[in-house]
């Protein structure tokens, strides 16, 4: 059988890995518009100087020396044609395969403000070739406007405030990383940002940018009319699955790839994973879900269901923080919080049952609390010792046929 896999992120490589453990005689081609395997997580250090490039390689050593494994780098795919069980790319000739899997990831998704979208000196933070363009363009400790307060954002913050640029970060929402914690949570981590020397404008998005002759952006101009000069900008406002050449390859696609449980398209051995699935932007997720999709190309029988809820980590300044499932209570739902000075936590319980954890600074009972909301557990007669729960005495009661289960505090 010969396996071809585009992409080679998170998802592609834990698939040629799956792939070459279970069938070691299988042929397996890998094509990538990049040219390096680099975690896309560490891209931040990549641009302070604190990673070198080979040290952003995530791939197992050997893997992509193993026999019957050929690498494509710096090729780009066009389109597939299912029908025929071909691959059209930029470079040479069409690739035959037997299975297909697509792991082209996600593109930065830059809005449509002022030059934003064609100015040269504004950058997305989503591959090798984006950071080593900012960094360059930071050089010289240069004056900086990020648009965007989320992860990539503060990511692109961090790298360049290591390298002793001026920074402001812009965002819509009142506060930072707005879709992973809370107001409380996420003004621990600002203050942080600010005691490097970073600048916030939260609250009034960008709503235009000044331009010199050559086109460069000068300053952001923001709803709140202020203006921001600049030398360089990134534009950190979220990512998109790369779809776009899927859908002319008639398979069903519409915001992201559709895939079963199983990580099938609509085409017949045609798999996909990662972030062109819109399944999740995390990168175990990713992980599982090609090795998911790898194990089906294998002939074996694999299903991803680790959709529950959304899972986000946060690690800046030596402060770690973990969040699950949704933060945003409503209705009647009950909202349960404590702090000391080594951390901070809360819950959302609604009737009854955990719908969301945030932990920062000690995370270590994570696994707990994602096991209460993965099997919507119960907890309404544990409200007063909710913080004593733990897994030593969890006990299944079969009805039915089924086991539900009950918690119970330690003593």
């Amino acid at each position: 059988m010969k396996h071809v896999i585009i992409g080679v992120g998170a998802a592609g490589v834990a698939a040629a890995k799956t792939i070459r453990n279970l069938r070691p005689d299988d042929e397996i081609v890998c094509i990538s518009t990049d040219r390096e395997v680099h975690s896309r997580c560490m891209l931040h250090h990549y641009i302070s100087g604190g990673r070198s490039l080979e040290s952003l390689n995530f791939a197992p050593d050997g893997l992509f020396e193993s026999p019957r494994l050929t690498w494509l780098g710096g090729v780009t795919v066009k389109r597939i044609d299912a029908a025929a069980g071909l691959v059209h790319t930029d470079s040479g000739g069409p690739v035959s395969y037997g299975r297909l899997l697509i792991a082209t990831g996600a593109v930065s998704a830059v809005p449509p403000v002022g030059a934003l979208r064609t100015a040269k000196n504004v950058f997305g933070l989503r591959d090798i070739a984006d950071a080593k363009a900012i960094a360059q363009a930071a050089s010289g400790g240069r004056r900086a406007v990020v648009v965007g307060a989320g992860f990539v954002g503060l990511d692109a913050a961090c790298g360049l405030l290591e390298l002793g640029g001026k920074v402001t970060v812009v965002g819509t929402a009142d506060s930072v990383l707005p879709q992973q914690l809370d107001e409380h949570a996420a003004a621990v981590y600002q203050a942080r940002f600010e005691a490097h020397g970073c600048a916030f404008r939260l609250g009034a998005g960008a709503s235009g940018t000044e331009s010199d002759p050559a086109g460069k952006v000068t300053a952001v101009l923001l709803g709140s009319g202020e203006r921001l000069p600049c030398d360089f900008v990134v534009a950190a406002t979220g990512v998109r699955p790369a779809v776009d050449w899927v859908r002319e390859s008639g398979i069903e696609a519409e915001r992201a790839v559709k895939v079963d449980e199983g990580m099938r398209t609509s085409a017949p051995d045609v798999y996909a994973a990662g972030d062109v699935t819109g399944l999740s932007g995390i990168w175990p997720n990713a992980v599982k879900q090609g090795e998911v999709a790898a194990r089906n190309m294998c002939g074996q029988s694999a299903v991803y269901d680790d959709t529950y809820a959304l899972k986000n980590t946060v690690n800046f300044y030596g402060l770690q923080t973990l969040s699950v499932g949704n933060l945003a209570p409503a209705g009647n739902d009950l909202v349960l919080t404590r702090e000391d000075n080594a951390r901070y936590e809360k819950l959302v319980i609604r009737d009854g049952v955990v719908k969301g954890v945030l932990l920062q600074g000690d995370i270590g009972n994570s696994g707990f609390w994602q096991y209460l909301i993965k099997n919507k557990i119960d907890v309404s007669g544990h409200l007063d010792n909710i913080w004593r729960l733990s897994y030593t005495r969890f006990y299944g009661l079969e009805e039915n046929g089924e086991y539900r289960y009950a918690a119970a505090a330690t003593v």
